[in-house]
């Protein structure tokens, strides 16, 4: 019986290569033309603000100008209490959660499942549903008007970040620790010798999270604060807005541009690391 004779397929991969990179583009671009707008608006004038052209004619610097000298913005001083809670508030999520992560990933007890799903629910959570509680709380220490609201609560332990690390912990091999104990070290000493420094991906992946929780933070500040001069920046952002009508749009893009660049900047500085984190997460070793 003759064979039935079959047309040559033309490999997929040389076309679905760029067809992947235009769709990538399509939605890079998307995603970048808000950033763009807001950039093109602090360079505008007053009077050319709302303007459906997307770039200034004559661009200046005059809303930049104009916002160093408010009385009503105060970047250096917001920046001052954002990086006073975030100092204090990073140690606490990466020491707290990489010892949670440890013991769910590494030491067998009764009921670590149900302790970790609990754990993982906490996540579903959404914060005005505990606003009240932990405003009464608070009030009761007598917190209210100061830091401690935002950078105490991070010493005992975050959702996310415990299931980041846990999962990154699971993918170290065992035979490290193994080897470690039969020379006779510790429980502890193969966490903090063993197991944190080969973490160091995921522990920046951690640390860059909480960065851009505690930098662009509005509800917790606004909640807590009670201060002008305690503002963060996300708070002091806020105030530029005139419930009268007349918002200087253009300053507003300008201080939201001075906002998010150190973030863009701490990203591009750590995109290898982060990058590396993600991926390596929860890989078997």
């Amino acid at each position: 019986m003759a064979t039935e004779d079959r047309l040559p397929v033309a490999p997929a991969g040389p076309l679905r290569r760029p067809l992947s990179y235009l769709v990538l583009c399509f939605f890079a671009l998307l995603f970048l033309t808000p950033l763009v707008w807001m950039a093109s608006v602090s360079l505008k004038a007053p009077e050319e603000v709302l303007s459906p052209d997307i770039l200034p004619h004559r661009p200046q610097l005059t809303a930049y100008r104009d916002l160093v000298r408010s009385e009503h913005f105060d970047f250096l001083l917001y920046a001052r209490n954002t990086l006073i809670i975030l100092v204090l508030s990073l140690p606490g999520v990466l020491i707290s959660c990489s010892i949670a992560a440890y013991g769910f990933a590494r030491i067998r007890f009764r009921g670590r499942g149900v302790m970790f799903a609990i754990c993982l629910a906490t996540m579903m959570v959404p914060f005005p549903v505990i606003m009240v509680p932990s405003y009464m709380i608070f009030s009761h220490l007598d917190w209210i008007g100061t830091y401690k609201p935002l950078w105490v609560p991070a010493w005992f332990g975050n959702a996310f970040s415990i299931f980041l690390l846990r999962q990154f912990f699971m993918g170290i091999p065992r035979d490290l620790e193994e080897s470690a104990t039969l020379d006779g070290c510790s429980r502890w000493a193969c966490f903090w010798r063993i197991i944190l420094p080969l973490s160091t991906p995921a522990l920046a992946v951690v640390a860059l999270f909480h960065c851009l929780a505690v930098w662009n933070d509005l509800v917790g500040p606004l909640v807590y604060l009670t201060h002008q001069e305690q503002f963060t920046l996300a708070l002091g952002l806020q105030t530029l807005q005139n419930r009268a009508g007349d918002t200087p749009w253009n300053q507003m893009m300008a201080a939201s541009v001075m906002i998010i660049l150190p973030v863009l900047l701490l990203f591009l500085l750590t995109q290898r690391t982060f990058i590396r984190g993600i991926a390596t997460t929860g890989m078997k070793g």
